[in-house]
Formats: C-alpha cells, structure tokens, sequence
C-alpha cells in the first residue's frame, strides 16, 4: 500500500507539473505592450498579485515625487475583504495636504490604459466617507470631487468592495503621463495601486487616415477621434460568455464581465457557444482586438423565427448625460448553419436611433469564423444629474430581398467608452446618481417586463416620491396639452373621435420630445386623420422627396385649396425625436421670406410628421447638377446666395437668442417659383443663449460631408462661423463645375473648398467654372465672388466674415456684374445706332461684338 500510494502521489504530482508547464508554455499573447508599470502605492517593497503580476511599492520609486515621504502618508488596511488579492488593496497612498501630489511615469507617444484601483476602508484618523478628491491626467480631468466609497455604496453591484477605474489616455511626443491627485478642501485623497500599459496605436481611434465611426445622431456625418484624447472604459462585455480575467487577455489585461445584468427584460435569446470554432483574424481585425473567447461565445434570440420577429434583443446601460460615447460592437459568425452573406440580417439600434439597417455579419468579416467589429459614436445630451439609459437593440431585418434565411440577430461583445469633452473633462457627477427617465421606444415590444436592478433602499425610497410628484405634473400638462388640441381640433372642424392623449406610460417620449416648452400658439396641429386626407393616405404617387429620414409628400390641406410638404418620419429615423422637435421649436419661433415656414405638425398615432409651405422647384443642388432642370444662369445664382445668405444673417443676428443652422448645403437651400431661395432643415440647429463667442458641443460634429468647418472638427467648438465656412462651400458649388467632371482633378480629391481656394489662389478660378456659365461671368465679379468664397472658408473662423458682411458683399458682386452688362448694352446700343430693346447677350459675346 506505501508503494501503490507513492506511486499516487508521483502521478499526480508529474499530472500538476505537465498542466504547470502547459500554462506557462502557452503561445504569447498578440501584444506586447512596450510600456506597461504595476505601482503598489503605500508599499515600501515590491510584490506578486493573485494574478501572478509584479508590483513595484512606491515608496522609493522614480515614478514617485521625490518629496513623497513628506507630503504623503502610507497605510495598511486593517481587514481586508476576502475576494480581494493583498496586492494592491493591502495598502494605500494617502494625501492629506491641500496641495497636488503627481506620479510621473516616463512612456513613449500614443495612447496608454491608465487603471486606478480603490479599496475604501477606514483606518485611524481618516474616515473612509470624507475623502473627495480629483484626478487628472496631463491635460484631462479624470474625476472631480470624487469618493471612491460614495461610489461603491451607489453601486447596482453592492458586493463589490473595491473599485477599478480604467481609462485611456493619449500621451504626445516628448510628454510623460502625469497622473495628479487633488483632494478636496478639508478633505483627503488615496490610492491604492496605479497600473499604465500602452496599447496598439489605432486600436481604439479612427483618425482622418482611418475609416469615420458611425456618429448615429447625425448618420450621414463621418467622425474622427483625433489627438489628442482621452476615454473612461464604462462597459466591456463577453456576450453569451462567462467573465474573462485580464491575464486572459490578448496582452493589454482588460477584463470583460459577462453581459446578462444588463439585458432588458427577461429576453435572454440563447447563447451558442463554439469552444472548437478556429477564430480566423484578419488585417482589419487583428488577434490583439479582443480574446478568441469572446468571438466564440455570442448570443442570439432564438430558433423561432415566430417569436423573434416579436421583440428586440436589448440591453441597457446606464451612463452620463452630456457626453459622447464610443460603442464597439463584436461579432463573429461561429454557427455552422450561417456561412453566406444574406442569410441572416439584422437591424442595430442605439440610443433609440438606427445604426445599422442592414447588419450582415458574413458581408463584413469576409466568412464564418472571421471576427469583425463595428465602431458607432453616440451623443446622449443633457444637462441633468441623473444618468441616462443607453439602449442597445438588435432586431431581425426580413425586409431584405432576397429574404434572410433566419429571422436572428448576434452580437459577439461589446465595449463603451465615455469620449472627453473639448476642456478636457471626464469626470461625471458624484455620487453616481441612479438611472432615471429610460426612454424606450417602438422599437421595444409591447408587452415590456422591468429590468433588474439592485436599487438601494434609500434610493428606491427617495425616488419613488419625487417620481410620482413629476409624473403627476407631467401628466396635468399632458392633459391641459389633449385638450387644446381637441379644442383646436373642433375649431377647426376636423374634430377627433377620442381623446388623443397618449398613454401615461409613454410620457417619456412625450418629455423627450420638450413638447412642454413647444410655442404652440405659433404651430397648428394636425391630427393624423387631416395628414392621410392631405396625402391620400400617403400615395406614393405624391413622394416628392425621399431619405434615410423618411418621405417627403405633397399634400394639400384647408379643403384642397393650399399646398403643402409633409414630411413622414419613419419610427426608426437616424434623424429621431430630438431633431424633430428641435425644427419645430426652431421654425415655430422663426419668420423670414428667406426661411421654409413650418406650418404645423402631427405626433397623433406615435407619428412624427411635419407640415411645411410646398416650395415648388426643389432644391439647389437639383439645379446644379440634375438633368431635368435649365441651368441657373449666373445673375439668378448670385441673387440665390444673397436670399440665403440673409435667411443665415436673420438666424445669426434677428432671433431673440442666435441659432446656429449647423447644416448648411444646398440640398437644404430650396427655390420656390419665384426662384426665391429659402433655408430649411432646421433638425440639427443649435440656440446659442451666451452669444456664440465660445460655444462648445462635446466633439457633436454635425453637418453634411465636405461641408464640416474644420475648426469645428478640430476644437469641437460651434459658432455662426461653422455656418459661414459651409456657406462659403455652398458658393464655390454655385461657382464650380463637379470636381469629378474636371479631367484635371485626382480622383481621390474631395473636398470641393480646398480645391477651389487653391484654384483661386493661383489665379486659375476662370478654368473651374461651370461650363454653363462660360462667358457669362465679368472677370471683376468672378473675382470678388472668389474673394468672398475663400474668406468664408479659411480654416480658422475669426478670419471668416459675418453673415451680415457676407450679404453686403454679395449685393456688390451683383452690383458689378449688372453694372458691366449695363455698361456693353449701353456701347453696344450707341455703335448700333438702334433704339430698339436688347435682348439678353453674355459678356463675352458682347465683348466679341465689340470688338
């Protein structure tokens, strides 16, 4: 028996060294970071983590102020929590001087994960819940007023002890990453363990080398994560999988949670997971993006296409409001019944607005086993405390021809980062307050089950009051709102059959849309059963314009006797209900001759439908470039851009606050039959309520492409001169022949203002002009219009001209151009020596008469 058990223990002992040596022989990860620092803060010594990770104690380090002993205390934690490794949380680095304390760590350029760890506990003489403090790194804020045990407590994890703060941090050439903690006054700041590690380049950004992020609130908008930056990770996530520890990372050690806590509802869909499928990366999507774990794990809704075609894969995430954020979605189709392009389809809908109409996994990633990921920017605006529910939602697209195979959708993994703001900052309220005000929409399914949360008693009990007293309130207004409507209604003999107040439970929607502040004595409303008579209940033979938005229809209203626009939004427009109540705030508050006048709206039936004075020729840039129309002859051009230009100088200088368009172009400039030009499309609009001389709006770039000030781009910074520069784009498109008509054009130029500001630069605008306008143009006007149009796009805004300057200017182009043509009839009328009218003639057919 000795023997036989020796035997045992030597099997066993030769099995525990095989698997060691397996573990520890394992293939490298795909990154090796070239900076990466574990700081043990508190400790005079270094030491080993759980993890098996080494930790430099900094007390006597280099990355440590060399003053460190004077103006910093060290503590040991008295009772540690057992789920926690001695290292770091074993000790802290306290500051208890009103003064800064920095940690200097030498890196090399580029962007580097900067990991904050925090173990609240009191000790003698400090007490856990009076520490508030800030962080900053270089030239970020990171956290301002902070308390690491107000946030724990805050939690909708209350198990949790400790804290780990993860961000990304983009460090310049020649810089070091400074990392500076500020206690508040009469407070003190800790810190238990700081850990840097640098990160591929490109990993996480899209710079103007690289393909835009989709910026899902202005979709046709490209957006460009340019240096420097900063990000706060707030959510990364194994869809489907189980948690992955940061040593099972691909070198980077980010940690990924599993994703149920947050899917809404109890629509779980299933989680097929393939441990065997060979996950094939490519070029675009290198090893190093995320763990092979996550790509072969994912979730989807179901088998039953019966029941999926029933409701929306969601998931919720609280966050702060007044931010942007980038959201990384994974997907990598595994299953073996999904290996070619259309056979599953899915719509992507985040923050209640569309993302991605048509996801189709296989068409993206190139094949089944080969990851991809999508990268969207959302902004969640707002200026409240509480935090905000950021909705993602996956939902079947059968409406693809030919039709998807399965009526499913997938999702792989997901990661959210809160993006900086232009100063710099970061930091969100604190104590993190709860999620409030969750605004689904239909997009969700009907029958709704509430999502679980672990809300504390205080909280749920504070809430609840102050809650039903805001509900009651909205829910008073929303009916003296019902009523004015049905008595508008009756007065207007069109009546309503029933009561058109919408559900108590979609007051949401309703405050999302800020119909409390709509200035509804300047705006009619119309019931959905006046729109469908208008339309003919939406004939398609009365489509006048069509978009990613919805429908454009010319209806006629008040008995057939006046014509009008309307404009069907879809329920899942990329435009949404912001934007739609933003235009009718704006134009409700708006009347000039240059500016489409809203008439009314309609949001009867959860429609959001809009009701405009019909301009009958259409926009500008139909007359540039489409076929149907006669070409505009110069005169009628330039007198086109002063009615615009005085439509942008009322916004500008007129309205009680200034409003910035923010989407100047000219399929927004419209002609009516006069071929008077009017602005429209005011969803983007932006009420300046300081004067715009420094406005800023957290890297919200929106706008048409290649109309974009590029100092907006730059400084994240709107002002009426973002409006002026994509005017100035407007004039040289007026002026200009298509760059892709001009032989000597690379095909790769697009950028219309570059091109024609060099063009007049070198003295060659003559040779870019339209060819319809050969011989038309009197070389002093083409000059000045030259002028004005390259001063109205120079690339910094306080060398652009005022809308006010631009109009002036305008009328004087016009004013030489009419008094040249005078001045040839009147010679041309003398040499002739006939008193008889002269009919129109070009410049240079006069001159060549002349002559």
């Amino acid at each position: 028996m000795p023997i036989l058990a020796l035997l045992c223990l030597f099997s066993t002992v030769v099995h525990l060294l095989s698997s060691l040596f397996i573990t520890t022989a394992k293939t490298p990860p795909p990154y090796t970071p070239t900076d990466y620092f574990l700081l043990n803060c508190g400790s005079s010594s270094n030491s080993t983590s759980l993890d098996g990770r080494h930790w430099e104690g900094d007390s006597n380090s280099k990355f440590s102020p060399c003053d460190i002993q004077s103006t910093s205390s060290s503590s040991n934690t008295s009772k540690l929590d057992p789920s926690l490794s001695q290292v770091p949380y074993m000790t802290a680095r306290i500051f208890d001087r009103q003064s800064k304390f920095t940690y200097s760590f030498p890196v090399s350029p580029g962007p580097k994960f900067l990991r904050l760890y925090f173990y609240p506990t009191s000790c003698a003489n400090y007490d856990k819940t009076k520490s508030f403090f800030a962080v900053t790194a270089n030239d970020f804020t990171l956290l301002s007023n902070f308390s690491a045990s107000l946030s724990i407590t805050s939690s909708t994890n209350p198990s949790t002890a400790y804290l780990v703060k993860e961000f990304i941090v983009d460090v310049q050439k020649n810089q070091n990453l400074n990392v500076t903690f500020i206690p508040s006054p009469s407070s003190y700041a800790f810190i238990n363990g700081i850990e840097v590690v640098s990160m591929p380049s490109k990993l996480y950004i899209s710079n103007q080398d690289m393909s835009p992020a989709t910026f899902v609130n202005a979709y046709d908008s490209p957006f460009y994560i340019n240096n420097p930056f900063a990000f706060e990770t707030l959510y990364r996530l194994n869809v489907g999988g189980k948690d992955v520890s940061n040593i099972n990372d691909t070198g980077m050690f980010r940690s990924w949670s599993q994703d149920e806590d947050y899917i809404f509802g109890k629509a779980f869909g299933t989680m097929p997971h393939r441990s065997n499928a060979t996950i094939k990366y490519t070029e675009d999507t290198p090893p190093y993006t995320a763990p092979e774990i996550i790509y072969t794990s994912s979730r989807t809704m179901g088998k039953n296409p019966n029941i999926n075609l029933q409701y929306n894969l969601t998931w919720i995430f609280p966050v702060d409001v007044g931010f942007l954020y980038l959201v990384r979605l994974h997907f990598c189709e595994t299953q073996l019944e999904v290996t070619l392009e259309n056979q599953r389809v899915f719509r992507i809908f985040i923050y209640n607005q569309t993302a991605e109409e048509k996801m189709d996994v296989i068409h993206w990633s190139g094949g089944n086993g080969s990851p991809v990921y999508r990268d969207y920017i959302v902004l969640v605006p707002g200026k409240s405390q509480a935090k905000q529910g950021l909705w993602l939602a996956l939902q079947p697209n059968r409406d693809v021809i030919p039709k998807p195979d399965y009526a499913d959708a997938i999702l792989n993994g997901v990661e959210i980062f809160k993006l900086n703001q232009s100063d710099g900052n970061l930091a969100g309220p604190n104590p993190e307050p709860p999620m409030v005000c969750l605004s689904s929409t239909s997009l969700e399914p009907e029958k709704k089950t509430t999502p679980k949360n672990n809300l504390s008693p205080i909280m749920i009990a504070v809430g609840i009051p102050i809650g039903a007293l805001v509900a009651i309130l909205i829910y008073i207004c929303l009916l003296v709102h019902d009523h004015c409507r049905r008595k508008r209604a009756h007065e207007q003999g069109t009546g309503l059959s029933k009561s058109s107040l919408v559900p108590f439970s979609k007051m949401q929607r309703l405050i999302d849309k800020n119909i409390l502040t709509l200035p509804l004595e300047h705006c009619r409303y119309f019931s959905i059963v006046e729109i469908k008579a208008a339309t003919d209940n939406f004939n398609h033979r009365l489509v006048i314009g069509a978009g990613g938005v919805g429908n454009m229809y010319k209806g006629y209203i008040d008995g057939g006797s006046t014509a009008v626009a309307i404009k069907q939004m879809k329920p899942s427009s990329k435009q949404g209900t912001c934007q739609f109540w933003t235009e009718i705030n704006m134009l409700s508050m708006l009347r000039h001759v240059n500016l489409v006048a809203l008439i009314g709206y309609c949001d009867d039936q959860d429609e959001m439908i809009l009701v405009y004075e019909y301009v009958a020729r259409g926009t500008l840039r139909s007359h540039l470039y489409g076929t149907v129309n006669s070409a505009l002859s110069w005169k009628q051009r330039v007198q086109i851009c002063i009615d615009t230009a005085h439509g942008l100088n009322y916004l500008h200088t007129s309205a009680n606050d200034p409003i910035i368009h923010s989407n100047v172009k000219s399929t927004n400039i419209l002609l009516d039959e006069r071929m008077l030009a009017k602005v429209s499309h005011f969803g983007l609009s932006k009420l300046d309520s300081i004067r715009m001389s420094k406005i800023h709006f957290n890297n919200v770039v929106t706008g048409g492409f290649g109309y974009v000030d590029p100092e907006y781009y730059r400084m994240q910074k709107l002002t009426e001169k973002s409006d002026v520069y994509s005017f100035g784009v407007v004039l040289f498109e007026v002026l200009c022949a298509r760059p892709a008509l001009m032989p000597s054009l690379p095909k790769e130029q697009v950028n219309l203002a570059q091109w024609a500001r060099k063009c007049y630069n070198d003295g060659n605008l003559d040779q870019i002009i339209d060819p319809c306008l050969r011989g038309e143009i009197e070389s002093e006007c083409l000059h000045k219009f030259g002028e004005i149009a390259d001063s109205c796009t120079r690339d910094h805004g306080i060398e652009r001209p005022t809308m006010r300057d631009v109009v002036e200017a305008l009328q004087f182009a016009l004013q030489i151009q009419e008094n040249a043509e005078k001045n040839i009839n009147n010679r041309h009328m003398v040499e002739t020596k006939e008193n008889v009218p002269t009919q129109h003639i070009t410049v240079t057919q006069l001159h060549a008469q002349l002559s």
